[in-house]
């Protein structure tokens, strides 16, 4: 494995999804939002997906810091905004945003109308902490609990988290901010009973790995340059979930 030791050494994920690459400049200092499915409800902290995404960019040689969160299960696209408003420090200087938000906003019944402008004000915000460099904000898509014990199968669930994901994958292309489809991912877990974590309904640590997978599969490094010289990503797989997530 080569090792890129100058400070200006610039690491481009390529994603396999909608958007540019992501950016990751070490020392990667990670703020992640969202809701359970970031602060991992039902698993260990060493197995949240934004932990298990700093092991792995530090197993590569690629130095990152333990990441902060901001996500509470059961929060809706306002109480994250809400959340960030108390909780976010803004003297620290953070090169990576992760966003992922939603699923309370159908379950708890939210009007999807109020879905979008949250979104962007969230997105907004959060490439004014990366200096409005978009390749260093990534969304990720919501997952299908449908595919779990909890929700049975329920093609209602299914529908719904489809119009959600149809909303912030076309919000994050207007953005220019790289998508990565999880809920593909997801949709395995009845199949595949493991990547569904004990309490029936929220992804185990081993799904969370397959994210983190995602997101680093097509891992490339090389001296810092400009947009020209990014990876293109490839298109999305299908997308595509109800209690507090």
């Amino acid at each position: 494995m080569r090792l890129f030791t100058s400070a200006w050494v610039i690491f481009w994920i390529g994603i396999r999804a909608f958007g540019q690459s992501i950016a990751a400049e070490p020392p990667v200092r990670m703020l992640a939002l969202g809701d359970s499915y970031t602060i991992g409800a039902g698993v260990a902290v060493e197995e949240r997906w934004p932990h298990q995404l700093a092991s792995q960019l530090n197993a590569r040689g690629i130095k990152a810091e333990t990441p902060d969160i901001i996500a509470v299960t059961g929060w809706t696209t306002q109480a994250l905004l809400e959340g960030i408003g108390r909780q976010l420090d803004w003297r620290k200087d953070y090169n990576l945003v992760s966003i992922l938000i939603g699923v309370n906003n159908h379950y708890r019944g939210v009007p999807i109308d109020s879905y979008e402008p949250d979104l962007r004000k969230i997105i907004e915000l959060s490439l004014d902490l990366v200096g409005r460099d978009a390749g260093k904000v990534f969304m990720l898509s919501i997952p299908d609990y449908a595919y779990t014990p909890f929700g049975g199968g329920k093609a209602d669930i299914t529908e719904g988290i489809n119009a959600y994901n149809g909303i912030n994958c076309r919000v994050a292309a207007e953005y220019n901010i790289p998508y990565v489809d999880v809920t593909a991912i997801s949709r395995r877990g009845i199949r595949e009973p493991g990547l569904v974590a004990g309490d029936g309904l929220h992804p185990s640590g081993r799904q969370y790995a397959l994210w983190v997978e995602a997101i680093m599969s097509r891992l490339a490094a090389g001296p810092a340059a400009g947009p020209d010289s990014k990876n293109q990503a490839d298109a999305a797989a299908d997308r595509g979930n109800k209690p507090p997530l």
